[in-house]
C-alpha cells in the first residue's frame, strides 16, 4: 500500500511542477512550507487511521481523523487559497 501512495505523491509532485513550469508561476516558500507540513501530516493520519483499524481500534482510528486529518485538510485549503489569491491578484 505504501509504495502506491509513494508512487502517487511522487506523480502528483511531478505533476505540480510540471502545471508551474507550464503556467509559469511560482509559490512563495511559506505556501510550499504549508503545503508540505499538510501532505505530511495527511499522510500520519492515513497511516495511523490504517492502523488503528487493523488493530480493532475504531474508537481510535476515527480520532485520528479528527486530531490530525482536519488540520492537514485545512492547511492544505489555505495552501490552496493562498495560491490562488496571489495569482488571481497578479
Amino acid at each position: 500500500m505504501w509504495f502506491i501512495i509513494g508512487l502517487l505523491v511522487g506523480a502528483l509532485f511531478l505533476g505540480f511542477m510540471w502545471l508551474q513550469k507550464r503556467s509559469n508561476f511560482k509559490l512563495t516558500w511559506y505556501e510550499w512550507l504549508l503545503g508540505i507540513a499538510g501532505l505530511a501530516l495527511l499522510l500520519f493520519t492515513v497511516q495511523n487511521y490504517l492502523g488503528s483499524y487493523v488493530e480493532i481500534e475504531p474508537k481510535a482510528a476515527t480520532m485520528f481523523l479528527l486530531v490530525t486529518g482536519l488540520p492537514s485538510l485545512i492547511l492544505l485549503a489555505l495552501t490552496w487559497q493562498l495560491a490562488a489569491r496571489r495569482i488571481k491578484k497578479a
